[in-house]
């Protein structure tokens, strides 16, 4: 069963290349993926590897948690499943509009 894990802390300057080709020390590795900005395209100093069995994830998480990869220490660990949650910004139900509208004519009331 393919096990996804989270690698933080990496140097902005490590590639998926460089990231898959280390964690293939610890098995088989399905897949490397970088996150990125979407702006500038520049790495965001994580990411994700599938490992493609779990004792190869387990043995990946023991050999490279708090260690270095690129001249940088890193996190890995089991990847948690993406939460849902409001997006930046924003708030439920009706928007900025809503709340800033009610604050004007409160304030006006005042007045």
């Amino acid at each position: 069963m393919v096990k996804k894990l989270f690698v933080g802390g990496l140097s902005y300057d490590t590639s998926e290349a460089v990231l898959k080709e280390a964690f293939s020390q610890a098995g088989a590795v399905e897949s490397a993926v970088i996150i990125t900005d979407k702006m500038s395209g520049r790495s965001k100093g994580f990411g994700f590897v599938e490992m493609a069995a779990d004792e190869d994830a387990q043995k990946a998480i023991d050999m490279f948690n708090g260690k270095e990869i690129d001249k940088r220490t890193v996190t890995v660990n089991e990847a948690r499943p993406k939460e849902s949650r409001p997006r930046k910004g924003g708030f439920s139900g009706g928007g900025h509009g809503g709340n800033s509208r009610e604050f004007g004519s409160k304030r006006r009331r005042e007045w």
